[in-house]
């Protein structure tokens, strides 16, 4: 395989860095055949604090991805999250340039434009404009309107933005890493095309990420994405109230969340117990596993608290047909499913990455949906201007804008 059918999805977290490499096969498969994971020292709710440490877990995470899958790669698409993140929807209105020909992919993008052209604050940048609807002189709900005839063309759209030293930071760290960006995208957006299907998209679901420094989510509804949000709390909180708790070393709080960690105590045997290391050569402890979960319980009910007041605030609490699906590493805990739908009311699943060949043991885990995602979009938008052009020149990217030419004749 060339280095131009490789897509190398990297996933910045607080708690880990994951790179995955992916090739298209004939039958348009997504092939995993590397993945590279270490811990993250550099991240903080989703912001590089120490660029040093987030460079070296880059290439440590890539270099492992490369090593099992044979191959050098030169460009990722890369995740962006945080609670720096703001998003907001927003319309456009144009006349259209040509009737008697018909709306043109030309129109859609002037009446996208049209739509962007909001002011934002100046330290902050838009990484998104995702189209919701269009409507086509009084014709609402259109999904594609090229083609259609008619004189009005009115576009909703979802603005997400970010904010430009957090953009710089990430795109440091990656170039210091000897690599090129393909494109930054919102990380649980991303995260939607590894774990939701188009019907639950169109029906109305909350794909909701529980990560190590925050809880992201967006909102689908008539298959378009309509809210997205971030809460500043995640597993790394959970982690900090074991260690309190527990009177343990932060290490260790991380590891008995990971092997005994239950988010219902209601669902944990009374009897059953588990060794709890001590801080400062103390000696270690058997402690009631029931104490743990009741720790974990109250958190993960105040994280899903503040998601649920968020999505009322949205104005779409009442369309989530197809309810809560989760995802990131928390959302292995066991009893979760049942605590979100106690909190929620809605039907709630842990979402897995799905539609993938190849190294499929080592991705199928929600952990990965927001890697895979970044895969999936990478391939879905390969002939597309990214956020960022690939470093090439200006004879590469001649050729690149024929070869799109000819594809669209």
């Amino acid at each position: 395989m060339s280095k131009e059918d490789l897509i190398t999805g990297l996933d910045l977290g607080t708690t880990k860095i994951s790179a995955i490499i992916a090739e298209v096969n004939e039958k348009s498969e997504i092939n995993i055949v590397g993945v590279g994971t270490t811990p993250s020292y550099g991240l903080r709710r989703g912001v590089v604090v120490n660029l040093d440490k987030t460079v070296q877990g880059i290439r440590q995470a890539v270099g492992e991805a490369e090593l099992m899958a044979g191959v050098k790669v030169n460009n990722v698409v890369v995740g962006i999250a945080g609670d720096h993140i703001k998003s907001f929807n927003s319309r456009g209105v144009i006349a259209v340039s040509r009737t008697e020909e018909g709306i043109s992919n030309e129109d859609i993008k002037r009446v996208i434009e049209q739509a962007k052209a909001v002011t934002i604050p100046m330290d902050r940048k838009i990484i998104h404009v995702l189209p919701q609807d269009y409507t086509v002189d009084d014709q609402t709900g259109i999904k594609e309107p090229v083609g259609m005839a008619g004189v009005r063309l009115e576009a909703e759209v979802h603005v997400v933005t970010a904010a430009i030293t957090a953009i710089q930071n990430i795109v440091k760290s990656i170039e210091r890493a000897n690599l090129a960006i393909r494109n930054i995208v919102l990380q649980p957006y991303a995260s939607s095309f590894a774990v939701l299907d188009e019907e639950e998209k169109e029906l109305g679901v909350c794909l909701l990420d529980v990560g190590g420094g925050t809880t992201d989510f967006s909102i689908f509804f008539e298959g378009s994405i309509r809210h997205t949000s971030v809460v500043g709390l995640g597993g790394v909180n959970i982690t900090n109230d074991i260690a309190i708790g527990l009177r343990t070393p932060r290490a260790q709080a991380e590891e008995i969340k990971k092997r005994y960690g239950a988010a219902l105590s209601s669902l944990v045997d009374t009897n059953e117990t588990m060794e709890v290391p001590g801080v400062g050569g103390r000696k270690k402890r058997e402690v009631s596993r029931q104490i743990l979960a009741s720790i974990i319980e109250p958190r993960i009910e105040e994280v899903f608290s503040l998601v649920e007041r968020e999505i009322k605030r949205s104005g779409f609490d009442d369309r989530l047909t197809a309810g809560i699906v989760l995802t990131g590493g928390t959302a292995k805990m066991e009893g979760i499913e049942q605590l979100a739908e106690r909190i929620f009311d809605l039907p709630v699943k842990v979402g897995v990455p799905k539609g993938i060949v190849g190294l499929t043991d080592a991705v199928s885990d929600p952990v990965h949906a927001a890697g895979i995602g970044l895969i999936v979009y990478g391939y879905k938008h390969r002939d597309e201007e990214g956020f960022f052009e690939r470093k090439a020149g200006l004879l590469d990217r001649f050729i690149r804008r024929v070869v799109n030419w000819f594809k669209s004749i």
